[in-house]
């Protein structure tokens, strides 16, 4: 997204989730730099849609095929593809998405 794309921010939000006892990260296929938009980018969550597949519901199953059950953002446009994603593709008992900062809140409490 764009603290990874734009801000070439990419460790600090890995290093922070595989500080977490408990929590066994894994990536997406293509991540890093290579990641994939999650569908929001460009102001496209507010374009019509086309005939076609909806490019967050392809990113949700990306994600579903890692096995995750939660996938954790920083980004609140990511947050909402892949939330409307999950809904989309009726996985709201085997995948959650999460603020990063959300994740760590839930821990503290």
């Amino acid at each position: 997204c764009y603290l990874g794309r734009y801000n070439d921010i990419f460790a600090p939000p890995r290093q922070i989730l595989n500080s977490i006892p408990g929590i066994t990260p894994v990536e997406m296929e293509r991540n890093l730099e290579r990641s994939f938009c999650c569908g929001a980018g460009g102001g496209h969550m507010w374009l019509e849609e086309r005939s076609g597949r909806r490019i967050n519901e392809m990113r949700t199953e990306q994600v579903m095929d890692t096995g995750a059950r939660t996938v954790t953002v920083a980004c609140p446009f990511c947050l909402q593809m892949f939330g409307d994603g999950i809904k989309a593709k009726e996985a709201e008992e085997q995948l959650k998405v999460m603020d990063i900062a959300e994740l760590l809140a839930e821990l503290v409490e």
